[in-house]
């Protein structure tokens, strides 16, 4: 039993006095602390098994199995341990959308059933379990021993809550509440589902229920869940997460989620995390409380997440799971045809990243587009999106599992009327996409603001998208049957349910849909559709292309070559793939070049512990181990004792001196071959050595005008150039 020595040290204080004894009497209190551990899952997407259902393999990234050991390992280690989920969780697997949550919605939800074997204390409802209807919504309520939470809400009917707005759980009694927030732009994408709902902004709405909280329920500390990223999407203030921390800097924890991204930062001193999607991390807050007087107050918080794909399946959970697993591999086993051959054409850059489906017409897109267009009643025009860059059909057998891997999302199939106006700027907004081409670019990159699941391409309509021209100003040469498109012509647009509730939402669109599949989906009309016939060739029309982006340059085949090796990088942006088009124009950085020159020269990288001790400070956690190769081969040092000198640009002579270092060869070569240069008088004295190498070997040999220009700043053509010389020989 613990002791309060701060009462028995002042009786004795007392009693010393009463007798007489003057005898100094100091005390020494240990203040009372506890850790809570919270461990929070995000965007699960019906992750259940480590199993990729469409490749009919196994994938150690992740899955809820994986999880539950790491769940299990925590809360060996602190029992004090609350476990959350931020939603978008019964949705985004064969097994959720094509069985439990459609043809066996009367059995017992495997997630569910998963979920209450780990025991979880709280889910927070995420956009996609609207996919299916409040209905869905309402049977896992039941099924699951923990609520369902969504502070922001409301049933349009009596303004009463549609689920559950928070939850206390006690814990070492401390008195934990839990917000569950709810992006509000739904309506967006669920229209017709979600008629009866009010969402509202989430920041507003944790306030007042954080409020109810500490004044009501008498709570100690205050976690938020919230299914919605960072900063929002759709110019909607709601859906900003980061505005609840804002809002409310007393929360203990703030977990985010939906866009698939890891977090794990501060914002207004508020401990935020996310971990990724598919049960591939899980999130971890270390909170600890101090008794001070009748109140627990925060005294330190650490954060972590942990990646699934270093730990053991937990059998336990595995096995209880196991009757759903084999339904669904059964299903998704069934064939449908055979292809005669792959539905995306190869490109010259193999990056998967960079996917060709999305710069020219394909086979994949045209499928899609040719089942909308024959099973929505006097469908003019469809339009479909490349909804992964890895999406295709190859050559062989197809079973059902393969039309998931080109239709990921449980769409349905909407036909509405729209006017060649309407369809111009629905075009318009879509082409969007592409980032504006400049001069120097071999790549056609996209917009990293824009998910590439909101990029259509077109069928029923001829067309030319123009990426010299900016936004708004780009689809040029668009007929229909030949005929150039009207404002005031009206066509039938064959489209999914997520893009006309967007459209509409935006008012891109205006009519109702005459045309409502729901509940079959687009996945389940692509399957019948293959389905009758034997065999399925790979055919494209070609009704549109992308112009107005001139991709040759000297050195484009040298700069493709490296992209293929994996020496340049393809940008991405978060969840962005392809974010910045690869430009030989562009002058290089010294931390660009020495990441290239590494890995061309494949040094073995050193494993960097603790970035914030690292001898650089204005090295990141991708560089830094680059640098470290380089440092230790004595390739390159700093500017100066602290910096590397990362984002400066690098002149040719200090690109050669670097390259020259790294083979070792400097001093073989005669540096008065120089002499035949111009400019040799401006080499600075510590690169003499290693432009006549470079020399030498063919790395360079000088400018048509007879000059080095050993001061020029290279650019990343240049840079291609020389490291393939090295390749090549």
């Amino acid at each position: 039993m613990r002791k309060d020595f701060k009462r028995i040290g002042s009786f004795l204080l007392v009693f010393a006095l009463i007798i007489g004894l003057m005898v100094p009497f100091n005390v020494v209190h240990a203040a009372e602390q506890v850790t809570i551990t919270v461990l929070a899952t995000s965007d699960i997407h019906g992750a259940l098994y480590n199993w990729n259902y469409e490749d009919s393999r196994e994938d150690n990234r992740g899955g809820m199995v994986k999880l539950a050991t790491i769940i299990k390992e925590v809360r060996k280690e602190n029992p004090n341990t609350i476990l959350v989920d931020n939603g978008d969780t019964i949705q985004g697997s064969l097994l959720t959308d094509d069985l439990y949550n459609t043809i066996l919605i009367d059995e017992p939800h495997p997630i569910i059933e998963a979920m209450n074997l780990m025991g979880y204390d709280s889910m927070t409802l995420g956009n996609h379990e609207f996919n299916f209807g409040l209905d869905l919504i309402q049977k896992i309520e039941k099924e699951a021993d923990f609520p369902m939470l969504s502070a922001n809400i409301f049933n349009k009917e009596d303004g009463s809550y549609f689920v559950t707005p928070y939850t206390i759980k006690e814990v070492a009694g401390i008195k934990v509440g839990i917000i569950g927030l709810t992006t509000p732009n739904i309506p967006r994408w669920d229209g017709p589902r979600v008629t009866s709902l009010d969402f509202r902004a989430m920041h507003k709405e944790a306030e007042k229920v954080y409020q109810k909280l500490m004044e009501d329920e008498g709570v100690d500390i205050v976690i938020a869940t919230a299914h919605s990223g960072l900063e929002g999407r759709h110019d909607n203030e709601g859906s900003m997460a980061k505005l609840v921390a804002e809002r409310i800097p007393q929360l203990a924890a703030f977990i985010v989620g939906h866009d698939h991204d890891t977090k794990d930062l501060k914002v207004n001193g508020v401990p935020v995390v996310g971990p990724t999607n598919a049960a591939r991390e899980i999130a971890r807050v270390d909170i600890t409380l101090e008794k001070q007087g009748d109140q627990w107050i925060v005294v330190a918080q650490e954060t972590e997440i942990i990646s699934a794909e270093a730990y053991e399946v937990d059998a336990e959970l595995a096995e209880a799971l196991r009757p759903a697993q084999e339904t669904t591999l059964e299903f998704i086993s069934k064939p449908a045809t055979v292809a005669t051959a792959s539905f995306v054409p190869e490109y010259e850059i193999k990056d998967m990243s960079m996917p060709s489906a999305q710069l020219m017409d394909s086979a994949v897109i045209d499928l899609i587009n040719n089942v909308q267009l024959h099973f929505v009643p006097d469908a003019d025009i469809a339009a479909a999106a490349l909804f992964a860059s890895e999406s295709n059909i190859k050559e062989g057998p197809v079973a059902y599992g393969d039309i998931f891997g080109i239709y990921k999302y449980p769409n349905t199939l909407y036909g509405v009327e729209v006017t060649g106006a309407e369809l111009k700027n629905y075009m318009e907004w879509s082409a969007s996409y592409y980032n504006t081409y400049k001069p120097g670019d071999i790549t056609i990159s996209f917009n990293p603001d824009i998910r590439g699941y909101n990029y259509d391409m077109f069928q029923g309509v001829d067309y030319k998208v123009d990426i010299s021209q900016e936004p708004g100003d780009r689809i040029v040469d668009l007929t229909f049957n030949g005929e150039s498109v009207m404002d005031d012509d009206t066509f039938n647009l064959a489209i999914n349910n997520y893009r006309y509730n967007g459209l509409l939402d935006s008012g891109i669109i205006s009519n109702d849909a005459y045309f409502i599949s729901d509940p079959k989906s687009l996945r389940s009309y692509i399957f019948d559709y293959i389905s009758e016939m034997e065999t399925i060739d790979p055919e494209v029309d070609n009704n549109w292309e992308i112009i107005g982006a001139d991709l040759s340059h000297r050195a484009r085949q040298d700069a493709v070559n490296l992209i293929n090796k994996g020496i340049i990088d393809v940008p991405a942006h978060e969840r962005s793939w392809n974010s910045h088009s690869i430009n030989l124009e562009e002058q290089v950085t010294r931390g660009e070049f020495v990441e290239a020159l590494v890995r061309t020269l494949e040094i073995d990288l050193p494993e960097i512990e603790e970035l914030e001790n690292y001898r650089f400070t204005d090295v990141d956690e991708a560089l830094a181990p680059y640098v470290e190769a380089a440092y230790n081969l004595q390739i390159t040092s700093g500017i100066s004792q602290s910096l590397f000198g990362t984002s400066e640009k690098i002149n040719r002579e200090q690109a050669f001196v670097f390259l020259i270092r790294a083979l070792n060869l400097a001093h073989e070569y005669n540096v008065e071959a120089l002499n035949e240069f111009s400019d040799y008088g401006v080499i600075s004295d510590w690169a003499y050595e290693e432009l006549a190498a470079a020399v030498e070997l063919g790395f360079t040999s000088g400018n048509p005008d007879g000059t080095l220009a050993p001061r020029e700043i290279i650019k990343r053509g240049e840079m291609a150039q020389i490291l393939n010389i090295y390749l090549n020989n």
